[in-house]
């Protein structure tokens, strides 16, 4: 199993020098949720943004770095504005692979839980799934990326009915 860090509100943290929440250069977050895991599992920062700044070239890095891995398990933690995009970009790359897209609508410096809860998920439902293919892990939900969207009005994801 390889872990993917490409920021988002997951990673987010406050520059006290411009007030603002800014996705960091690093996997400080995600390194700490890890350490509570008796397992360890590789982890690799890719983009490190917002996904509101996540463009067709990233995306493209992320789908070269999982044709390129011997691994067939990935966790993609990803911001929600676009993780669905991205989602929907792999499914149309990859049948042979399991990919779990992963983020949190806080980010763990404010909200430890959700993030810690969210990346739990994911990594539980790796470990368990047998069916390849494209899924998103949100708001107590996982579910193939095409039956769980983000619900901007209410701040979390349904599944689609």
């Amino acid at each position: 199993m390889l872990i993917l860090n490409s920021g988002g509100t997951f990673n987010k943290r406050y520059n006290p020098l411009n007030g603002e929440l800014e996705v960091p250069f690093d996997n400080k977050a995600v390194d700490k949720i890890l350490t509570s895991f008796e397992s360890s599992y590789s982890l690799a920062g890719v983009v490190y943004k917002d996904s509101l700044d996540i463009d067709t070239n990233d995306r493209k890095l992320i789908a070269s770095i999982i044709n390129e891995s011997t691994e067939n398990i990935f966790i993609i933690i990803h911001g929600t504005d676009t993780m669905h995009d991205t989602a929907e970009f792999l499914d149309a790359i990859f049948d042979d692979r399991k990919i779990i897209l992963v983020g949190a609508m806080q980010p763990f410096e404010i909200d430890s839980i959700e993030s810690s809860l969210n990346i739990g998920m994911a990594i539980g439902f790796a470990k368990a799934i047998n069916d390849d293919g494209v899924y998103i892990c949100m708001s107590g939900h996982v579910e193939i990326w095409s039956n769980l969207v983000k619900n901007r009005k209410k701040g979390k994801f349904e599944i689609v009915e």
